[in-house]
């Protein structure tokens, strides 16, 4: 059985680039055109071609979203596009659009066709309609239970992509017209507003329902799957996906690599205890800011599962350093500031070869030599000793005291 394969999103290079180092196996991305994440920083098809080299070169593969719905003034320059993701090398699109789909089959017959969640595949039925009419893959519903998906792979050999974590569609696949109608901006066509995530006030004729400072949202919590993992690969899915163009360098960092030890810890021992298990879901709550459930895989989601009140994610300044460079022999670290931080306080680094370690900093000093009292300028360089395992690429977090249960 082929090992599973994790899927990683990227919003712009810098954050393609993390995803690969700390071990995705593909990233997808969006283009400058026909993408579904038009506030997503997305790619030319020159940052596209640099993409596919570094992620060839590190062994992982570059799959390009073409998933919006498309009106018939949308589709202009679709087989140029197209053909030019097939010739730098593109592995996979995924598409939601028959008519995109064929005309990839068509006109690009190296790309792969995945078939998008945005098509609300829930059943054997609809996955082996797909392999008939030629596709390569089929990314399920986030409708489906664990059942569903169960189910579903037994009855197919078309490969199968499921979500696993990121932030979750209050409507039906995202069939959604509510940015549409309170701003004009098309979700189907890469321009949603998120209004589900607006606060309301809410009336019953004249009156209000609720104090002022409860006000009513209809957002879900972000979903977070990893405890269904080892059912999954057992279960022989291909790929494991996790919602997120949107988010942090920092925020894709730790998610690949927390899933990616994951995974492999899952392959290399056979099974996972409930301890480790743990251990893992508390490593990818430091990535979080909204709190996170289980999304359908236990069936309909019931009410603790939504946010009521809350607008979008909170803002966390967990992540202070990035590892521009490390000297072994000194132990010598330069570090790049992100965040507010003082010399001697304790932290944590990971980084795509090393695990995640705590320590306690020593003297900080700026490039000229000066001791810091603190790090307090974003994107400053500094320098400090480090005396646990480091090395270039890594991140460097606090260690924080608060309560994260809420997350996980």
């Amino acid at each position: 059985m082929q090992k599973i394969e994790l899927l990683a999103p990227a919003g712009d290079l810098e954050r393609l680039k993390i995803a690969v180092l700390y071990g995705a196996d593909a990233v997808y991305l969006g283009g400058k055109q026909f993408s579904l994440r038009s506030r997503a920083s997305n790619f030319t098809l020159e940052d596209i071609a640099e993409g596919v080299k570094f992620a060839n070169a590190h062994g992982a593969h570059v799959h390009v979203t073409v998933n919006m719905l498309p009106h018939e003034d949308d589709l202009e320059g679709l087989k140029e596009y197209l053909i030019a993701l097939e010739r730098i090398g593109v592995t996979a699109i995924i598409a939601a659009s028959p008519y995109i789909m064929m005309t990839a089959k068509r006109y690009a017959p190296k790309l792969e066709v995945h078939v998008s969640t945005q098509h609300s595949s829930t059943n054997s039925s609809c996955a082996n309609y797909w392999k008939d009419k030629g596709m390569d893959r089929v990314v399920l519903a986030r409708e489906c239970s664990l059942k569903d998906i169960l189910q579903t792979s037994e009855n197919t050999d078309i490969p199968l992509e499921v979500f696993v974590h990121g932030g979750m569609c209050i409507s039906y696949s995202g069939r959604c017209v509510l940015s549409n109608q309170m701003t004009s901006r098309d979700a189907n066509r890469g321009g949603c507003a998120q209004s589900c995530r607006w606060k309301y006030r809410l009336f019953e004729g004249d009156t209000q329902l609720h104090d002022e400072r409860d006000m009513f949202s209809m957002s879900s919590k972000d979903l977070m799957a990893a405890r269904y993992i080892p059912a999954l690969i057992q279960a022989g899915i291909a790929s494991l996906k996790i919602e997120g163009r949107m988010k942090s360098a920092y925020y894709i960092a730790t998610l690949i690599h927390t899933y990616r030890h994951l995974i492999d810890e899952i392959y290399e021992q056979g099974s996972i205890s409930e301890e480790r298990m743990e251990y893992y879901v508390k490593e990818l709550s430091k990535a979080e800011n909204r709190p996170t459930a289980s999304g359908f895989y236990n069936g309909l989601p019931k009410a603790m599962d939504h946010l009521y009140g809350i607008n979008g994610a909170g803002v966390t300044q967990e992540y202070i350093a990035y590892v521009l460079d490390y000297d072994e022999e000194q132990h010598l670290a330069t570090l790049e500031v992100r965040n507010n931080f003082q010399p001697f306080i304790e932290a944590e680094v990971f980084g795509p070869h090393i695990p995640m370690t705590r320590f306690h900093f020593q003297e900080l000093y700026d490039l000229d030599g000066n001791t810091l009292e603190v790090a307090k300028t974003p994107m400053q360089i500094i320098k400090t000793r480090i005396d646990v395992p480091m090395e270039k690429d890594a991140m460097i977090r606090k260690v924080m005291v608060k309560d994260r249960s809420d997350i996980y």
